[in-house]
């Protein structure tokens, strides 16, 4: 992903509305790039803090925009788990029917 990618996704990660593959490159992306990385907190910062301010009471931008970035972090190792799980599974139901193709064919 490059710059350009980012920025125009950055408001969809804040909406929580990339998923899978999109959010694995926007995230890399951001951790990589000191200027992505400024472009998304000024946004988040706008958003939220505009938000915050209407309800009121003390918040910690920072530390939330911290939270959702691990947070996609968590999603993505989830989403990685999952695929391996998946992986896994089919490999073990080709087994099964190479097995029962095996014994039903042998005898």
């Amino acid at each position: 992903m490059n710059c350009k990618d980012a920025e125009k996704n950055i408001p969809y990660f804040l909406q929580d509305e990339l998923d899978g593959g999109r959010l694995e490159e926007f995230i890399d992306h951001v951790e990589h790039c000191p200027e992505c990385k400024e472009e998304l907190t000024i946004q988040f910062l706008v958003s939220e803090g505009l938000e915050h301010l209407e309800q009121g009471g003390n918040f910690n931008l920072q530390e939330e925009l911290l939270m959702k970035l691990a947070d996609a972090q968590h999603r993505i190792s989830m989403h990685h788990m999952l695929w391996y799980i998946l992986v896994i599974l089919e490999a073990a139901v080709a087994l099964a029917i190479i097995v029962a193709f095996y014994v039903i064919f042998r005898l």
